[in-house]
């Protein structure tokens, strides 16, 4: 069992930057791949990133590719999310998300095992 908590969202003009943390409970964090979703009001969830459970590979979803950051530290059960050069559309809801399959498909949300609660980001214009 993994619980995840996820912190560091707000309020940020474009151009701005914030940092997401999720903080996973559980002795296996590093074992598990990490994902982090969004979504917007009257929208789908979609993908967002995700780091493999070692830290070597990162995926990114074209909208953010350039602009966010995913890491992990597996010494402290935390993944993250560095946002860079924040859009209005990338206000959402973000949750990161932990999958057990050491070979997953990162992109699809069915995929994962375990959620957060998600954490809030608006982007003004």
């Amino acid at each position: 069992q993994v619980q995840l908590v996820e912190s560091g969202g707000g309020l940020v003009q474009a151009g701005g930057s914030l940092r997401l943390s999720c903080a996973a409970s559980g002795r296996t964090f590093s074992s598990y791949a990490m994902g982090w979703f969004r979504q917007a009001p009257g929208k789908e969830r979609e993908f967002v990133a995700a780091i493999s459970w070692s830290g070597v590979n990162t995926y990114y979803a074209e909208p953010v590719k350039g602009r966010f950051t995913i890491s992990r530290n597996n010494l402290q059960n935390t993944v993250y999310l560095q946002m860079n050069s924040l859009k209005p559309e990338d206000t959402a809801v973000y949750y990161c998300a932990a999958d057990s399959d050491p070979d997953p498909d990162y992109i699809l949300a069915h995929e994962y095992d375990y959620w957060g609660q998600g954490t809030q980001v608006t982007v003004s214009s």
